[in-house]
C-alpha cells in the first residue's frame, strides 16, 4: 500500500458518512496515472495553487476599485478567507478538507479585471453571455497551460460551477464553499467598507446585529458555529431558518449601503467602459491575442468567446495597461 492509499484508507475510516471520499471521486475528464502520493483532491489543489489564474488573482478587484492602502481584500485574499472559512468548517463536520480547499481556492479563477463591474461589461457585450464560474471553469479545462488546461476532477468542477447562489453542488464539501463564499465576503466587505469610512458598525440595524453579532469577528463566528451545529450528521449542509434570514437581511443592508454606494462604486463606469472599449478592439484586431487563444479559432471556439478570455484573464493593472498603451498617445521623446 503507497502514501496516496494509506491516506485513502485513512479517510474511510474517519470521516463522516456523507463526505466524498478521493478513492470514490467519478474521476477527470481526461483519465490519467494515478499520484503515489496524493489522492485526488489534494493533487487538484496542488495544481490550482501553481496555475498563473491562480496568481492573476492578486491584482484583482474584490469590491473597492484601487483603493489607497495596503489592507483592502483583493480576489486573491477573498479566495483565501473562503477556503480557511470553508475548511474550519468542513473539518468540524468531518468533510473532506481536500476537496473543500481545491473548490474553495478555484472558485474565482475566472473572475475578470475590476471585480463584477468587469463581468458585467462582458456579459452585456458577449453574445454567448460572460458569468464568472462557468469562466473558472473554462480556464481549468481549456484555458491555463497555454490551452492545455489542468484537468480537475470532476467533482472539483462542480463545485467551483455551482459556488454561486443560483447553483447546487452535487457534494457536501462543494456546499460548505458556496456558503463559505457568502460568509467571507459580507464579513470583510463589511470590514473594508469600515475601513473606507462608507459605513460605521452603528450604523447595521440592531435587528440584525442582535442576532449575529456587532462586530466582523462575531459575525463570523456566529455564521461558522450556526453552520455546524446545523449540519452535524446531517446529510446536508445548512444554516438554520433564523441565521439565513439573517443573512439575507445583511446582504440586503450590504447592497443598499456598500455595493451601490456611489463613493465606493463611483469609478465602476469608467471601469465597465475600459473593458467594452478593450473587447471591441481585440474584436477586430484578433492577430493582437496571445497565440495559443488565437489558435482556438481553428477548433471552432467562437472569437467573442475567445475575446472574453483573454480579457477576462486581466488583471486591474494589465487591463488599463492595454488601454493606455492601445489608446493613450505616447509621450514625444527627442
Amino acid at each position: 500500500m503507497n502514501i496516496r492509499e494509506s491516506l485513502e484508507q485513512w479517510e474511510k475510516e474517519y470521516l463522516s458518512p456523507y463526505a466524498m471520499l478521493s478513492m470514490n471521486s467519478k474521476g477527470r475528464l481526461r483519465a490519467e496515472e494515478q499520484c503515489d502520493i496524493r489522492p485526488v483532491f489534494q493533487r487538484d489543489r496542488d495544481r490550482i495553487i501553481h496555475s498563473k489564474s491562480f496568481r492573476r488573482l492578486k491584482d484583482k478587484t474584490q469590491v473597492f476599485l484601487t483603493p489607497e492602502g495596503d489592507h483592502y481584500r483583493t480576489r486573491l485574499t477573498h479566495t483565501l478567507e473562503v477556503s480557511q472559512t470553508a475548511r474550519t468548517i468542513a473539518k468540524a463536520l468531518q468533510l473532506n478538507e481536500d476537496l473543500v480547499e481545491a473548490i474553495a481556492l478555484g472558485h474565482d479563477l475566472g473572475h475578470t479585471p475590476f471585480g463584477h463591474a468587469g463581468e458585467r461589461a462582458l456579459n452585456r457585450v458577449c453574445p454567448y453571455g460572460f458569468k464568472h464560474n462557468e469562466q473558472s471553469v473554462r480556464t481549468i479545462d481549456l484555458l491555463e497551460k497555454d490551452g492545455q488546461g489542468i484537468n480537475l476532477t470532476l467533482e472539483v468542477r462542480d463545485g467551483i460551477m455551482n459556488h454561486q447562489t443560483s447553483g447546487m453542488p452535487s457534494t457536501l464539501e462543494g456546499k460548505v464553499v458556496r456558503l463559505a463564499d457568502k460568509i467571507a465576503y459580507i464579513h470583510h466587505d463589511m470590514d473594508d467598507a469600515i475601513r473606507g469610512g462608507i459605513l460605521t458598525e452603528e450604523e447595521v440595524p440592531e435587528e440584525i446585529s442582535s442576532v449575529i453579532g456587532y462586530s466582523c469577528g462575531q459575525r463570523l463566528d456566529f455564521f461558522i458555529h450556526n453552520i455546524v451545529t446545523n449540519s452535524k450528521g446531517k446529510d446536508d449542509v445548512s444554516m438554520s431558518p433564523e441565521a439565513a434570514e439573517a443573512m439575507k437581511k445583511m446582504r440586503e443592508f450590504m447592497f443598499r449601503s456598500v455595493y451601490k454606494n456611489p463613493i465606493a462604486k463611483g469609478e465602476e463606469n469608467k471601469a465597465e467602459n475600459l473593458i467594452v472599449t478593450l473587447y471591441e478592439y481585440y474584436m477586430n484586431h484578433t492577430k493582437r491575442l496571445p497565440e495559443f487563444l488565437y489558435k482556438l479559432l481553428d477548433v471552432g471556439e467562437p472569437l467573442e468567446k475567445i475575446v472574453c478570455d483573454y480579457i477576462g484573464s486581466m488583471t486591474d493593472r494589465f487591463a488599463i495597461a492595454q488601454y493606455q498603451e492601445i489608446y493613450i498617445p505616447k509621450t514625444w521623446h527627442r
